[in-house]
Order: structure tokens, then sequence, then C-alpha cells
């Protein structure tokens, strides 16, 4: 009777744990297989990504620290949309949702939250970059990148100098009213061609956004404080001007 019941009682236990071990097998394999999830990026790959001209189309890089800090130094073409605006800017991000974003801030505490949220508001592919005071190689920018819709609005409301890198037989063909055309290779004389007030607003274009964000840090070099360069270039956005 004794045999029968230890018997029994072996037989419960594993039971118990072969469905344990199955409950849990499958409720891995879902979190696998059905949600996206967070993943990390060292520092010393994503300033590789930001300094390759092809590469970094494929990633949105988006500094989540305030405005404040952007200013003061950012990775490379990362735009800024602090972490407290994430969720109100979906909608205007919505183009990347099934493409690479990438976070970042001072530490990647603030950055992992912001990932949490565009994972959570349906975007696939996050990343939470190292941040920009634990690697300290990452080639800074002081130029503010501006994705399409904000590049769009300055045309609009005719702010500022407008600066044209393209060629110069695609500058002849059309650009925006006022602009002036600069060869990113040749930028010596660039400051005799510009508005003399430092805090002049000054927004840069080409056809990606490579050439012009050469001409933009030049601009920041050359000591202006506002200086604004298209993420999107021509080929990658039918501006209207």
């Amino acid at each position: 009777m004794k045999k029968h019941k230890l018997l029994a009682i072996s037989m419960a236990t594993l039971l118990s744990f072969t469905l344990a071990g199955c409950s849990k097998s499958s409720s891995n394999q879902s979190s696998t297989d059905g949600n996206a999830t967070v993943k990390d990026m060292k520092g010393e790959e994503l300033n590789k990504i930001e300094k390759d001209d092809k590469e970094k189309e494929k990633y949105l890089v988006i500094d989540v620290r305030d405005a404040k800090e952007y200013n003061e130094g950012h990775v490379k073409h990362a735009i800024n949309i602090p972490v407290g605006d994430i969720e109100k800017n979906v909608d205007r991000l919505s183009a990347w949702k099934d493409k690479k974003v990438v976070t970042v801030c001072n530490t990647g505490k603030k950055s992992k939250e912001a990932a949490e949220k565009l994972v959570k508001a349906g975007f696939k592919d996050v990343t939470n970059a190292q941040g920009v005071k634990d690697y300290k190689d990452y080639e800074i920018s002081k130029f503010t990148t501006l994705l399409a819709d904000d590049f769009q609005k300055a045309i609009d409301e005719k702010k500022g100098q407008f600066i044209d890198a393209r060629d110069s037989k695609d500058y002849d063909k059309k650009h925006i009213e006022g602009a002036i055309n600069v060869d990113s290779k040749k930028l010596d004389d660039l400051e005799a061609k510009l508005p003399k007030d430092k805090e002049a607003s000054i927004y840069t274009y080409c056809y990606s956004g490579n050439r012009s964000a050469v001409v933009a840090k030049k601009l920041t070099e050359l000591g202006y404080k506002n200086v604004f360069n298209a993420f999107d270039g021509v080929k990658e956005h039918e501006y209207k001007f």
C-alpha cells in the first residue's frame, strides 16, 4: 500500500514539473516571437554607423535629452525629441515603425525609457545606444538636425538663409527661393557669403543630408549658433519650393 502511495506521489510530482516546464517554455516563445524588445548598442557601433554616409540612411537616431543638452553637442545626424515628448511624436515618426530606430542620451537611462515607449507604440526595431557621457569617442555635432516636416515649415515661413549643397546643375534647375549654392568640398570662402550676424538662422540641405551636414558643421565652427540641417534630402523627400 505504501509503495503504491509513494509511486502515486512520485508520478504526480513528475507531472507537475513537466507541466511547469511546458508552460515556461511556451511563455518564453511567445515573448520572443510576439513582442519586439529593446536591443542594446555600443557607442563604437553607433559612431561607425553615423560616419558612414550610406549606412546612416538606414537609421533614425533620436537624442532624448532636453534641447539645452542637445544643442551643447550630440551624436552626428541625431534629431532631438526629449523623452517626455516621445509619445506625442509617435505619429510623425510613423514612417520609421518598421525601420531601425536608435535612442541615445547621457547614460542610457532616459533613452531606454524612450525606447520602451516606442516599442509599446508599435515600433519593431528599436535599439538603445550607449550614452554620450559613457562613450567619449562619439563624433559630436552642434547643428540641429530636422525631420522633413520641420524643414518644410522653415521653407514655408521663409525664415533665415538657406544653403543648397547639391551640384550646381541641380541647383540651377530648381532650388529654395533665396538659397545660395555651396560646394561642400570648397568651404574656405563660405563665411564671405553668409550673414554677419552669428545668431542668424541658417538652413542646409542637399540630396540625402550628407553634404549639407559637412556645411552645417563648418558653420558651427565659424561660430554660427542657429544652424539646421535637413535629415531627409531632396532624394528622400519631395519638398515644396
